[in-house]
């Protein structure tokens, strides 16, 4: 997605959307979908985004595109993935505006129900340049534009459908293009004829990076919805204050919401859930909630972990029990297709079998010196936080009355 011209960004989405769900000059949608579905597993496309180095601008961006297909359908996948990228046609206006409305309504729905994605969305908007990618395409502003698209399609159907066609013609390309297979080693080595084949098909022009530099304005925000319960985000880039990956972060991250914030959100405050979490590619450390009564007491909650850990007493049956839980979750049982589609996600963010070696070691040699540091470390950001709460207008107001011009209000568009 790199060379992509920025005017483009929200239109990724609709255009992966697009490939699947219009025909090519020779079938129309349904006769295609029923030729995925007769000879592949079934074939997906959408875009991907992440941090890549915990540096603010640093990100990797692509379209992704998964297949399955029995060894003997091998030829098929690639013939059908080759007819979807290069052969529908953006011809169908009301097709388009048909998914257009289902992608407004689904986003209106989310906003509703589940704030805590949109929160925590418009926090690493506020924070890196691969989170207002991701919000352009996901969160509250993608929203906004598929309520102004939908109006416009009747009238700019043309214009719509031309700058589909340079999305792909600026992101199909054979120099752009990265291939991962999962399968045993006999259908790996018989499906090479096929795979070369495809990426010979493939263009060969590559118009060049774009440098994108974008993120939201830091402040904190309060998006106001007609709500009786909160959804409150607060987030930090650790790692610009000097913080240096260790894998105990994740042991320390398992105790903290199963033990201070399962106690003082859930037990004690009411909320439907809550927790943290951290991002080791971007180094955003992030608190959220769910379903919340509170608003400024959750943040007091979030602002009262460093002491927490700074201060937790662990013996070595608890330890040991946080070690297994975590090793449990973040080695879990996959079926092949999840594991090649793991292996490519750390191929493309940069991420090498011995990083993951001394993750895993560093996991297993955790200690409770670890926790008390990572309490000084969520110390050391304490002037850094940024907060976006999903929230009523009532509790909103009552904020800002305690605590003046701490929330800048974003009021959003009437939803349906």
């Amino acid at each position: 997605m790199s060379p992509l011209k920025q005017e483009f960004l929200q239109l990724v989405p609709l255009f992966c959307q697009s490939l699947l769900e219009m025909g090519t000059k020779d079938m129309d949608f349904v006769q295609l979908n029923h030729l995925i579905g007769r000879k592949t597993g079934g074939i997906c496309i959408y875009p991907f985004v992440s941090s890549k180095s915990g540096k603010k601008m640093d990100l990797c961006a692509h379209v992704i595109v998964r297949g399955k297909a029995l060894s003997e359908r091998v030829e098929d996948l690639f013939k059908l993935i080759n007819c979807i990228l290069r052969e529908v046609e953006f011809k169908e206006k009301q097709r388009f505006k048909q998914f257009v409305a289902q992608s407004r309504a689904k986003m209106e729905t989310k906003i509703k129900g589940s704030g805590s994605f949109i929160a925590a969305r418009r926090i690493n908007a506020k924070l890196n340049v691969a989170g207002w990618v991701d919000e352009q395409i996901s969160g509250i502003s993608y929203m906004e534009f598929l309520q102004d698209l939908e109006k416009k399609v009747d009238d700019d159907w043309d214009k719509i459908s031309i700058s589909l066609e340079e999305i792909r013609k600026s992101l199909l390309s054979r120099k752009g293009c990265t291939i991962n297979m999962t399968s045993d080693e006999e259908n790996l080595v018989a499906a090479t004829k096929y795979l070369s084949k495809f990426v010979d098909s493939l263009p060969t022009a590559f118009p060049g990076n774009n440098s994108w530099e974008t993120i939201l304005s830091p402040g904190n925000e309060a998006i106001v919805i007609p709500t009786q319960v909160n959804y409150v985000g607060k987030a930090a880039n650790i790692y610009e204050s000097g913080y240096q990956l260790h894998g105990s972060i994740y042991v320390i991250s398992s105790c903290v919401n199963t033990t201070w914030l399962r106690e003082r959100l859930r037990t004690s405050g009411g909320a439907y859930g809550g927790g943290c979490s951290f991002d080791a590619y971007s180094g955003v450390f992030s608190f959220s909630s769910y379903r919340d009564p509170n608003l400024l007491k959750t943040l007091a909650i979030y602002d009262g972990t460093a002491g927490f850990l700074q201060e937790l007493e662990l013996d070595d049956d608890s330890l040991t029990k946080a070690i297994i839980g975590t090793i449990r979750d973040l080695e879990g049982y996959q079926l092949p297709d999840a594991k090649g589609y793991s292996s490519l996600l750390r191929y493309l963010r940069g991420i090498t079998e011995e990083y993951r070696e001394k993750r895993h070691g560093e996991v297993l040699s955790t200690t409770v010196k670890d926790f008390k540091e990572f309490g000084d470390a969520l110390e050391a950001v304490k002037d850094k936080w940024v907060v976006v709460a999903v929230a009523s207008p009532s509790d909103v107001a009552s904020a800002n009355e305690q605590r003046p011009g701490f929330f800048d209000v974003k009021k959003v568009r009437e939803v349906s």
